[in-house]
């Protein structure tokens, strides 16, 4: 069986206070842009507009079926949220994007990442595999949904529920999680 390398180099803004670990991007065919969570289908950019703009389709373009990348781009460089994935290079062991059909055969190197990020004081794990290679790489106990661990005296790791439209939880509850976390930690903005 064939590996898949990631396609995107990790976004990782000088000013970043967080850092947005996923598993890994869709199959290509699922791209609606060339960036994280680009599957139309996923919820992350939803979940966002309801925080910030109380719209979940502020950066949703329905008449392109696809996220508005010149806007997101500049406004997560200006809000200071870093995203990468957890894994560089994986297995698909189906035809699809689910976490539990995906074997990680490289993971990446998360404290390398934060190296690069000096303001960064957290780490959210987007779902559970990528929960689980952050607690690993950490040697840090199973990160719960929305129960922030501090590892150091400057790092937290969160652990929110999947953007994934298969995670079985309202649009507006996943965004209540990511929501408390960018309080806790001074993102401006939310509302």
């Amino acid at each position: 069986m064939n590996t898949e390398t990631h396609p995107l180099q990790p976004f990782l803004p000088a000013n970043a206070k967080i850092l947005m670990l996923g598993s890994f991007p869709p199959q290509r065919k699922r791209w609606s842009m060339e960036w994280f969570y680009p599957n139309i289908q996923n919820d992350m950019w939803r979940i966002f507009g309801l925080i910030f703009f109380h719209n979940k389709d502020y950066f949703y373009d329905s008449s392109l079926k696809a996220f508005k990348l010149d806007i997101l781009r500049p406004f997560m460089e200006e809000k200071g949220i870093a995203i990468y994935d957890t894994a560089t290079e994986v297995r698909r062991l189906k035809n699809n994007a689910s976490d539990a059909f995906l074997e990680v055969v490289r993971q990446t190197d998360i404290k390398a990442l934060i190296a690069q990020l000096p303001l960064c004081t957290a780490i959210i794990a987007t779902g559970q595999k990528a929960a689980d290679i952050l607690a690993e790489q950490y040697q840090c106990s199973t990160l719960k949904i929305g129960v922030p661990l501090a590892v150091s005296n400057n790092l937290t790791l969160y652990r929110m529920p999947s953007s994934s439209r298969s995670y079985p939880l309202a649009l507006e509850k996943k965004a209540d999680f990511y929501r408390s976390v960018f309080v806790k930690e001074n993102i401006e903005g939310v509302r």
